[in-house]
C-alpha cells in the first residue's frame, strides 16, 4: 500500500463504510443483487478468493463447502464484513490487503471473484495479473464490474464526470475492464452485458488458449 492513490482509495472506502450498504440499497434492489446470484450461481467450490470484499455484500452467494478468503483494503469495510460472518455463521477468513499486492503464493487459490472492485484499484491491470498469479493454471476469475459505456455521447459524460466521482465515491465510472482483463493476460471465456452495456459480468480464467470473445449484449 505503497501509492498515494491506493492510500486515498482506502481512505475514501473507510470514510464511506458506515453507511455503504445503506446508500447502495436502491442499486442492489434493481439490478446488482440479480447479478451477484448470477456470477456467484456458477461459481465452483474449492479455496476461494474474493477480492474486494467491502461490507460482506456477497457472503450469502458463496457456494455451499468453499473455502473462502476475502481480502478488502478497507479496515473499516473489514469490520462490517466481519459482523456479518459472525451473525451468518459463515467460516470466511478476512484479510486486509491491497489488489495490487496479493499477500498469497502462486497458485494459492483454485479460483478467485470480484464485484465492482476493478473500478476502483488504482492499477487494475497490475491487481489482475496478480489476481492471475495467486489462481491455479486452468483456475475461473469470475467478475461482475461497470464499464465505460460504448455509446459515444454517454462516454464522453462519463469521462468528464469521473473525477468527482472518484474523489467522493472512490470508483472509476470510465475503465475498459474487458480490456484490462486482457491485457493481464487472463483468458476471457465470455463476456455478458446488462445495463445498456454498462455492466458486465466476464467469466475468465488463468490458463486457457486465446479464443475469440463472444459477447451477449442484454438490457
Amino acid at each position: 500500500m505503497n501509492s498515494r492513490e491506493t492510500r486515498l482509495t482506502q481512505r475514501r472506502y473507510d470514510r464511506q463504510a458506515s453507511l455503504f450498504d445503506l446508500t447502495e440499497t436502491p442499486s442492489e434492489v434493481l439490478l446488482f443483487k440479480r447479478l451477484r446470484e448470477r456470477l456467484w450461481g456458477t461459481v465452483e467450490a474449492g479455496r476461494l478468493l474474493e477480492i474486494g470484499v467491502g461490507t460482506g455484500k456477497n457472503l450469502a452467494h458463496h457456494p455451499k463447502g468453499a473455502r473462502v478468503v476475502g481480502i478488502d483494503i478497507s479496515p473499516r469495510m473489514l469490520r462490517k464484513a466481519a459482523a456479518k460472518v459472525a451473525r451468518m455463521g459463515r467460516e470466511v477468513d478476512l484479510v486486509l490487503g491491497d489488489a495490487q499486492q496479493l499477500p498469497f503464493r502462486d497458485g494459492a487459490f483454485d479460483g478467485a471473484a470480484a464485484t465492482f472492485v476493478f473500478c476502483s484499484v488504482p492499477d487494475p491491470v497490475t491487481g489482475l495479473t496478480e489476481v492471475k498469479r495467486i489462481v491455479k493454471d486452468g483456475g475461473e476469475i469470475d467478475l461482475l464490474e461497470h464499464v465505460r459505456a460504448a455509446f459515444p455521447p454517454a462516454g464522453w459524460v462519463m469521462d468528464h464526470l469521473n473525477p468527482v466521482v472518484v474523489r467522493v465515491m472512490g470508483a472509476n465510472i470510465n475503465r475498459d475492464t474487458v480490456g484490462n482483463v486482457s491485457r493481464a493476460g487472463i483468458d476471457i471465456d465470455d463476456v455478458e452485458s446488462r445495463g445498456f452495456g454498462i455492466v458486465k459480468l466476464i467469466r475468465a480464467r488463468h490458463g486457457r488458449a486465446d479464443a475469440e470473445i463472444p459477447e451477449l449484449e442484454r438490457c
